[in-house]
């Protein structure tokens, strides 16, 4: 089976293995964005079975983010040239690997490490769902088939806490946290073994590839782990004067990462993000508007576990239980999204942002209000499952508008630096929550604390990062204006990270 480009009118219905192809693509999304909030049941397990520290907790989370941000616009690059299918296959087998590296972790260091090759193999092959979605659907079965994507993005995403609760609770504390991992191994092999047949593969590229800025993703990589390590190390570390040194010193990267983007395009190379993006104003803010949104939406699994099980002694399975309001809003709100977003435009998001930053300011009110200790998880309800379908709401069609804001060009190249900043914008906030919540930990008394002490310092700590995760969200929120009204039919374009709009459309051909 080959991808053969073919025009719109040429195409009847779509083929059934394009469908089939979509289901194992598929299957590798939900893998990378379930262990994007998976892992946060487990956190408290790990703290004990490992001994590791609090920064490290923030850095199980935040590295695997990172790392899949930065791998998503080099990958898309690769499967330009060398194909969508063997880079898809090849990063869900490092994926595989790392998720048994991850289970097989002995120390903190170790777990850190397997993480971050985690989320480079998720970076890697990420971009290779959406360049199929391009190549194998037309019109608006297209949009049906990035409908059902967001769909998969939001669910997963959401019902990553319940799914590792349960794996704990089923095989105890002690190697439960493990199995979060290994899971991924009977499901990653399947999924190579379906790719390897399901998978069309020939000449699958949609437009000339130039190779990977090099020294661009050098700087960039190297300003965001010198921006995140001051602010997961700092707190742990009594904010030494290293930590604002090696602050500036990202800051700085940053600065020279843009100056040579500027210097590579004026060369007529193309840069890893192409400065003229940015031209565009309300492109500027839209990316500012998935980072930010991100940095929201993560980091609540984050709180709301610690506080659950480390602050008021729950188990890992009724800390999931927790988040299942969030996942069925998110459900619900991604089923309705395409529909609304093609009736009503940009008011999908608007109601969709305005929804999570309701529910996130009532969820901090709560922690506020009700008595240490006697919180339960009916309190918690109603505010995640106003965040959940706002959730629901946004990201299924956000990239779409956010897209729709440059030149139809660029889309290709736009589109691949909103998914970079989705991601850095999760690692960034996971490092700003983590370093609020345990900075603001203080559990007082000589002694051995008692439940009260915990339950009143941890719920004081998750009322305080909770307030940030709620400010995002308020500036998510005023940020959605800055977006058109109306986004283009029939999907976002593929995530390819270069600045060649797709020819045409494609079909199958056995």
């Amino acid at each position: 089976m080959s991808v053969t480009t073919t025009s719109s009118s040429s195409v009847g219905a779509t083929p059934r293995r394009a469908w089939r192809a979509l289901g194992v693509l598929l299957i590798g999304m939900f893998m990378s964005l379930l262990d994007a909030t998976i892992v946060n049941v487990a956190l408290p397990t790990i703290r004990t079975s490992l001994g590791a520290s609090e920064a490290t907790l923030s850095w199980i989370i935040s590295g695997y983010a990172l790392a899949f941000g930065l791998a998503l616009i080099p990958a898309g690059r690769l499967g330009d040239r060398y194909g969508h299918k063997w880079v898809f296959f090849s990063g869900l087998a490092l994926f595989t690997v790392a998720s048994l590296a991850c289970g097989l972790a002995q120390d903190g260091t170790q777990l850190i490490v397997a993480r971050v090759g985690q989320g480079l193999a998720a970076g890697i092959y990420v971009p290779a769902v959406t360049a199929y979605i391009q190549l194998l659907f037309t019109g608006r079965t297209r949009g049906k088939a990035f409908a059902i994507m967001g769909a998969v993005i939001g669910v997963s995403s959401a019902l990553g806490p319940l799914i590792g609760g349960l794996l704990i609770q089923a095989f105890g504390e002690a190697n439960g946290w493990r199995l979060v991992f290994v899971v991924n191994l009977p499901i990653g092999v399947i999924a190579l073994i379906a790719a390897a047949f399901l998978l069309p593969a020939g000449s699958e590229s949609l437009g000339k590839s130039e190779g990977v800025d090099g020294l661009g993703l050098l700087l960039l990589s190297g300003g965001l782990v010198a921006i995140l390590v001051p602010l997961i190390e700092g707190q742990d570390q009594g904010w030494p004067l290293w930590t604002y040194l090696t602050l500036i010193g990202g800051l700085t990267l940053i600065a020279l990462f843009g100056a040579w983007e500027v210097s590579v395009a004026g060369r007529g190379r193309t840069p890893l993000v192409p400065p003229h993006l940015f031209s565009h104003p309300a492109f500027t803010g839209g990316a500012i508007l998935a980072m930010v949104y991100f940095a929201a939406f993560v980091s609540i699994f984050f709180t709301i576990s610690i506080l659950w099980q480390a602050g008021l002694g729950h188990t890992a399975l009724e800390s999931g239980v927790v988040s299942i309001p969030f996942a069925l809003g998110s459900i619900v709100g991604a089923s309705q999204s395409g529909r609304l977003a093609a009736r009503i435009g940009r008011t999908v998001l608007v109601i969709g942002t305005g929804m999570v930053a309701a529910g996130l300011v009532a969820l901090w009110l709560v922690l506020m209000l009700v008595t240490p200790g006697t919180l339960t998880n009916w309190d918690l309800l109603l505010p995640l499952l106003i965040a959940g379908t706002g959730s629901g709401l946004f990201i299924a069609p956000n990239a779409q508008f956010i897209i729709a804001t440059v030149d139809r060009q660029d889309a290709g190249a736009a589109s691949g630096v909103i998914a970079t900043m989705q991601r850095v914008g999760s690692a960034i906030g996971i490092a700003i929550i983590g370093s609020v919540f345990f900075g603001t930990l203080s559990i007082p008394g000589a002694g051995p604390p008692t439940p009260i002490d915990l339950a009143v310092a941890f719920t004081h700590s998750a009322t305080s990062a909770l307030a940030v995760s709620a400010a995002f969200a308020v500036v998510s929120f005023l940020l959605v204006f800055a977006l058109p009204q109306r986004a283009a039919a029939g999907g976002p374009p593929t995530s390819r990270g270069t600045d060649q709009a797709p020819p045409g459309d494609v079909s199958l051909k056995q």
